[in-house]
């Protein structure tokens, strides 16, 4: 394991304070949520949240599926700190804050796009029995900008500091320029590229997306559904 440096592992992603608690069935009927799911927010769910917050004993979690996975990875290696680079969105405010203050404790080297257009994203996981229901209200994280930070010069160092990538399908639905330049990168220098299928929704409604990045993917992740 000696081979191990910092920011080894690279990823970008949607970067989300999770909101969980455990709910009952009127609950998610209420929101029309299926019990095992993962979607992006609609505006039928915009009082989710609040009602997530004052009915149920909630916990926040620095979460987004590439960000936890990097965060996993750190953990797994333990020595040295900072293996994990992240990128993503987040927005001017005190979710943002908690978010860097996660990232920090879990040693992983999290280097946040902000702006103040829009607010954290923040995803609502809504707990019954083994399951879980995630709704996701991307807010700034939608809002990652390939010429306003990957392109950046001591950003795109640490992409070429990697040897290993890995990009949630999420990420599809908000720079899939951004995907493309790190996938290309990857594939010039020989480097592993990592994507997850992460929703039946990404493989329904941006297939196009998925498939321009296909050629690049060195493994590939996807579960039964």
């Amino acid at each position: 394991m000696s081979a191990v440096s910092p920011n080894l592992l690279f990823g970008m992603g949607n970067p989300l304070l999770d909101i969980s608690a455990v709910v009952d069935k009127d609950f998610l009927d209420k929101y029309s949520l299926k019990p095992n799911d993962q979607i992006l927010a609609e505006d039928k769910h915009k009082a989710l949240f609040d009602e997530l917050v004052k009915k149920f004993k909630v916990e926040y979690h620095a979460g987004g599926a590439t960000q936890n996975s990097v965060k996993i990875a750190q953990w797994m290696i333990q020595e040295p700190h900072n293996v994990g680079t992240f990128f993503g969105c987040i927005g001017k405010d005190k979710f943002g804050e908690i978010l860097k203050q996660k990232a920090k404790e879990a040693h992983v080297d999290a280097r946040y796009y902000e702006q103040d257009e829009e607010p954290t994203g923040t995803c609502a996981a809504c707990i019954t029995g083994d399951n879980r229901s995630l709704v996701a209200n991307l807010a700034a994280a939608n809002c990652y900008k390939k010429e306003m930070h990957l392109d950046l010069e001591e950003n795109w160092e640490l992409v070429q500091k990697a040897k290993v990538y890995y990009i949630a399908g999420f990420f599809l639905t908000v720079s899939l320029e951004s995907i493309l330049k790190v996938a290309k990168h990857a594939s010039e220098h020989n480097k592993l590229f990592c994507m997850n299928l992460s929703a039946p929704f990404i493989c329904q409604f941006f297939k196009d997306n998925l498939m321009q990045v296909m050629p690049y993917i060195d493994v590939l992740f996807g579960n039964e559904t």
